[in-house]
């Protein structure tokens, strides 16, 4: 079978479903990933490629290349911004992000360099991305460590950024960086007080105070 004949299999498969919920959903997507195993990687992007062009299941598409350790080794600059092409809401962005390209980069798989690009942007899709990259450095439920030089770069290269969806990710970013550093937390927004957006100084202090963004 083609990859983009199997990419069709699992989009019926997926909106046959009683409900478009993610357990079930979910479920479907380890039950290829399963049938993947033993393909290789470059039929897995395909694959991928196919089911994000369809505009539908992204995050399934990111979950069937992570979840196949060649694919995912094999991602670079070129086929992770490929893979982002469209990009356009938080879901989609967060997906990308969290899934592939901030696993990828706390792997080593690619350079913090591409991130900082990603920052540059004109683009506030993918200047939330590379934000939100920086989740995967800290999230202990998806192997973060903490790891506060690489966060606090990309941040501090957003501080001054209101766009909402920025925002928010820098507000996601620091949250989660609490759990590892709090005292790098707080000297980042004490230098920073005068440019970062109420609503991040707000929630990250509330979640330094009480653990909680909105207590």
């Amino acid at each position: 079978m083609k990859p983009d004949e199997l990419a069709i299999d699992i989009i019926s498969e997926l909106e046959s479903l009683p409900e478009m919920r993610t357990v079930p959903m979910r479920r479907v997507r380890q039950k290829y990933s399963k049938r993947l195993r033993s393909e290789p990687a470059v039929f897995v992007l395909e694959v991928a490629h196919s089911i994000i062009n369809s505009g539908r299941h992204r995050w399934v598409a990111n979950e069937l290349i992570l979840d196949h350790p060649h694919a995912f080794h094999s991602l670079d600059r070129e086929t992770l911004e490929d893979l982002g092409q469209g990009i356009n809401s938080w879901s989609t962005v967060d997906s990308f992000s969290r899934t592939l390209s901030g696993p990828a980069w706390r792997e080593g798989i690619i350079c913090t360099d591409i991130i900082r690009s990603w920052a540059r942007s004109p683009d506030r899709w993918w200047r939330r991305a590379a934000v939100v990259s920086t989740v995967a450095l800290n999230v202990r439920s998806r192997g973060g460590e903490g790891d506060v030089g690489r966060t606090l770069a990309i941040c501090e290269m957003l501080v001054d950024d209101h766009d909402d969806m920025v925002v928010k990710a820098l507000s996601w970013a620091l949250r989660e960086l609490t759990v590892h550093e709090p005292g790098a937390v707080r000297k980042f927004l004490s230098r920073n007080e005068h440019v970062l957006a109420a609503k991040v100084k707000r929630e990250v202090r509330n979640k330094l105070e009480t653990g909680l963004k909105d207590p």
